[in-house]
């Protein structure tokens, strides 16, 4: 495809991938971004194979290396006597089965490290983007100062409360019931949890909480999720309250109890989702990341998702085809999908599995989990290269 002009609404995680990617394919762009400061908000997040072998690509292999922890396994508790439900290697056994390693990382550290392989003259902060429109010749993003962009494709990666979605169908979020708090403590504060790093997850009656450490070990990020019918701020950024956190998990295992206990502050953000899209994109506008497929964290795939999106448009885009812009989009819709909706699904299902009430089906579950290693059944997510799999698809 010739060089086109891409107008990105987002500086995101899924906004900065892909214009590290589309620079990779020799496509360049600019991204509008409403905050005045880049400063990425949240925890930590788990980067799963599947995705750091792309970040690999992008150039991000030393950073990661430097600023990110590698699990050495997931353990899956019980929420009552810290019983062991399963246990899945990581470490080097997943660098040999997936070539690419598994990471947790602070969400403020991945960002910089995307943002910093980013030319500055690319990224505009301060412009909040209030309407997106098109013709047959251009799209458009109309920001809030009054100012214009004209782009020959716009491409959202502007988060669950997408302004480009609506270009492609509006809005329908679905409340899950839970919300979640988030938090990081120093490492220092709870060294039963540091000593050999691992992802953590205690399962319990409608709530789980789960941890790991992140900045080089340096903190340790938790999410503990319960059930919630009457608070729905949809905001990352909301300070929620450590006493009532602390109160709903009093009768869990110490080691939970003595987490939450040394956080000093915490976030609270209602979950919730949206119904699979039957497509990714209407005539010059498509979206990727959350503005295609916001997901329940319960499968620890958002942002590595958005990476996967941004990739591989960006190699639908460099391939090009016959049909030119609209051929490239409806490989992207063809290839992604089909994974994402299963992703979405499955994280809904899990938030109904990790919740169990003790009983019967919970008991079930348990047996489950300890006749699988866990890492089987993860070779269709961690084993998946996206890159490839766009680079091969066929018109």
């Amino acid at each position: 495809m010739p060089q086109i002009r891409v107008a990105v609404a987002g500086a995101g995680i899924a906004g900065l991938a892909f214009a590290l990617a589309l620079r990779r394919a020799g496509i360049d762009c600019h991204l509008y971004e409403q905050a005045e400061q880049l400063a990425e908000v949240g925890a930590g997040v788990q980067i799963t194979p599947n995705a750091t072998r792309l970040l690999h690509r992008l150039g991000l292999r030393d950073r990661l290396r430097t600023v990110a922890v590698a699990p050495q396994a997931i353990e899956m508790r019980r929420w009552d006597d810290g019983g062991l439900l399963q246990h899945t290697e990581l470490g080097g056994l997943v660098r040999r089965r997936f070539g690419a390693p598994y990471y947790a990382v602070h969400r403020a550290h991945l960002h910089d490290a995307l943002l910093s392989l980013v030319p500055p003259d690319r990224v505009h902060l301060g412009a909040r983007i209030t309407a997106v429109t098109q013709s047959a010749e251009e799209a458009r993003l109309h920001l809030a100062d009054g100012t214009t962009v004209t782009a020959e494709l716009v491409v959202g990666a502007d988060g669950i409360r997408s302004v480009t979605r609506e270009q492609i169908m509006a809005d329908r979020p679905r409340y899950s019931g839970q919300t979640i708090f988030r938090g990081l403590v120093p490492a220092d504060r709870v060294p039963f949890l540091t000593a050999a790093p691992r992802v953590r997850l205690w399962l319990g009656p409608d709530q789980h909480c789960v941890s790991y450490p992140v900045s080089s070990g340096r903190q340790v990020s938790f999410g503990a999720t319960l059930s919630a019918s009457d608070w729905r701020d949809e905001s990352w950024s909301t300070q929620g309250d450590p006493a009532e956190l602390a109160a709903a998990y009093q009768a869990w295992h110490p080691d939970v109890t003595r987490l939450i206990g040394a956080a000093e502050t915490v976030t609270r953000w209602a979950l919730y989702d949206r119904e699979s899209l039957d497509r990714l994109s209407a005539g010059r506008v498509t979206v990727i990341g959350d503005a295609a497929h916001p997901m329940l964290p319960f499968q620890a795939q958002g942002a590595n998702q958005a990476i996967e999106d941004a990739v591989v448009l960006a190699v639908c885009l460099a391939k090009g085809g016959k049909g030119g812009l609209g051929t490239a989009l409806r490989r992207y819709e063809r290839i992604r999908l089909p994974r994402t909706a299963r992703i979405q699904q499955q994280s809904r299902a899990n938030a109904t599995t990790f919740h169990l009430t003790d009983g019967a089906e919970q008991r079930r579950r348990d047996a489950s989990a300890q006749t699988s290693s866990g890492l089987e059944r993860h070779e269709w997510l961690f084993g998946y290269d996206a890159e490839q799999a766009a680079t091969t698809s066929r018109s």
